[in-house]
């Protein structure tokens, strides 16, 4: 197996690639088969989150490459900008993973929130793509006041610390 520790933005080609829906992406710990059949290990910093057309770097040189799987989604369209701000505001609210478009929005296929964003007043259709969802305002890390660039740390919990 293959152990994956780091991302790769160096002059290599990726020689084989890992299809993972966004779920899959999201996670820092991970057993996978790439398209090629090798088997991967991920153990990348807590908080990674992959995105297709990234690159990853084995311990033993080997690059990979990640692309993100096609999912069952939901799209929501609509003419109206401020509509579709508002269906945009309300999954915000609850936390959802949205992916923007021009005139069009994007979740993981949902019937509770398709019967939301259909009362609100946009069209909804099923569509199958690759998910890229908005990273959020934190994507490059969450600091407070006061804080070096171990930030982050203040949200995770440790046993046994001395």
């Amino acid at each position: 197996m293959l152990s994956i520790e780091r991302l790769y933005d160096g002059p290599v080609s990726a020689s084989d690639h890992l299809e993972l829906s966004f779920d899959y992406r999201t996670r820092s710990r991970l057993r996978a088969r790439t398209v090629g059949g090798i088997e991967v290990g991920l153990f990348l910093p807590r908080g990674t989150i992959l995105r297709g057309g990234q690159r990853l770097q084995a311990d033993d040189g080997t690059v990979i490459g990640v692309r993100a799987a096609v999912e069952a989604l939901t799209e929501a369209r609509c003419e109206d900008p401020l509509l579709l701000a508002r269906a945009a505001y309300h999954l915000g609210n609850r936390h959802v993973a949205v992916q923007l478009g021009e005139g069009w929005l994007r979740i993981g296929a949902d019937h509770v929130l398709g019967g939301m964003l259909a009362g609100l007043g946009v069209a909804l259709h099923a569509v199958d793509a690759p998910f890229e969802p908005e990273t959020g305002a934190y994507a490059h890390g969450h600091q407070h006041p006061g804080e070096g660039a171990s930030g982050a740390r203040i949200h995770e919990y440790r046993r046994n610390a001395a």
